[in-house]
């Protein structure tokens, strides 16, 4: 285990500045295209795996740093560019997550590379979960997942909502009720391999920011998938359910495992934080930059105090968002939650990315209001984080739960 601390190290800090470059020089400069297209960036992300930002080596080597800073350095970086080629570039690292997260061994290693492809012949992959009706409830999904025995097969039912990648991917990562009245605990991770026939796109969402990223319903007609496709094996599959059925007139504190979706966003959460803090500094540095130069009444607005101190608050905020993401990551890497601090450190920065925002518009006054100038698509991008990977009140209930060991609702 590696001891705790918030150094970053000499190749962590060349990698930062690396990934800060492509940002700078390929990223930002497309980001109001792209906006404005609401198209899936294909070149910027083809031009990424190019250099070997995107690809199964590079997310491998920074997914598994023994520090656990690697990741949020990464991604503060993209999303310091945008937000929604950002999300485009991540948004397989979810399904690998959750691969890596839920499969053996040897499902790992065989899909996860998949889930990127190579620089040559770029491949993508996304996480399922969410549903029309079943957002934040994740307990409650209606696509279901059925075992043909003969056969050896699953056969998945159902529609996703709001999934990342949904329908253009290669992979996609389902996660199904096999038994309803389990709920969460009835709940198993399915990899759906391309082409499967029965696997279509539904709606695409028209939204009100990250508008590169793209997210759509995904629509499971009878896909039938090999029984080699469970991630964790049946075997492992019937032994959670056993435990589950015993626990059912037990106390809900105590746990039969946890859910799929559930264990992928345990580990994501501090990455989402990252994403946060990368559109939270963009906007306080540009609007740093325009306080400094923006005259009236004869100076620059900086020397009034009202902005000043906005800014001064910005940053205080955007530090501490970070320390919370930083620590996270760390203890996420090393097994060391103990107060749900993924859930902490995303609640914190979601709320730290839509306040700086649109304290930037503010300092910006009439422009920043316009699409002249990019801090009102920072805005907009930046509202997703008190969203996607749970609600910032579904944070305050997983919180909530840790720190009082009881089951609040």
């Amino acid at each position: 285990m590696a001891e705790f601390s918030l150094a970053i190290n000499e190749e962590q800090e060349q990698l930062k500045d690396w990934v800060h470059q492509f940002a700078k020089d390929v990223i930002r400069p497309a980001g109001e295209e792209w906006d404005e297209r609401e198209e899936f960036p294909w070149p910027i992300v083809q031009e990424a795996a190019k250099i070997g930002l995107y690809g199964f080596d590079f997310m491998a080597q920074a997914m598994f740093d023994a520090s656990g800073l690697t990741m949020p350095l990464v991604i503060e970086e993209l999303f310091w560019g945008d937000a929604g080629i950002g999300l485009s570039i991540m948004g397989s690292g979810l399904a690998a997550a959750g691969i890596a997260g839920n499969g053996t061994a040897e499902q790992v290693m065989e899909w996860v590379p998949q889930c990127y492809g190579t620089a040559d012949d770029v491949k993508l992959a996304a996480f399922c979960v969410s549903e029309p009706d079943a957002g934040s409830d994740v307990s409650s999904l209606r696509t279901r997942a059925v075992y043909d025995e003969a056969k050896d097969e699953w056969v998945l039912n159902g529609t996703k909502a709001w999934i990342t990648n949904g329908g253009i991917a290669n992979i996609h990562v389902v996660v199904a009720a096999v038994d309803p009245e389990l709920k969460g605990r009835g709940q198993a991770s399915f990899i759906v391999p391309p082409d499967t026939p029965g696997l279509s796109q539904g709606q695409k969402y028209k939204k009100h920011g990250i508008k590169a990223s793209h997210t759509t319903e995904v629509v499971l007609e009878d896909v039938r998938v090999p029984g080699s496709c469970l991630l964790g094996g049946k075997e492992k599959l019937d032994e959670k359910l056993a435990r589950a059925r015993e626990a059912l007139n037990k106390p809900a504190t105590e746990s039969s495992g946890k859910q799929p979706a559930m264990a992928t966003f345990e580990a994501t959460r501090p990455a989402v934080g990252a994403m946060a803090i990368g559109v939270a500094r963009a906007a306080y540095e540009y609007s740093l930059q325009y306080a400094q130069e923006r005259m009236a009444f004869g100076k620059p607005i900086i020397k009034n105090q009202s902005i000043a101190f906005m800014l001064a608050d910005m940053i205080t905020e955007i530090d501490a968002a970070r320390l919370l993401v930083h620590r996270a990551a760390w203890l996420s890497r090393n097994g060391k939650y103990v107060n749900a601090e993924g859930s902490q450190s995303k609640l914190k920065a979601g709320r730290v990315a839509v306040w700086t925002t649109e304290r930037a518009i503010q300092i910006l006054g009439g422009y920043g209001y316009t699409r002249e100038y990019p801090v009102e698509r920072w805005h907009r991008d930046a509202k997703i984080f008190d969203i996607f990977e749970g609600t910032e009140q579904i944070q305050q209930l997983v919180i909530s739960r840790a720190i009082s060991g009881l089951r609040i609702e």
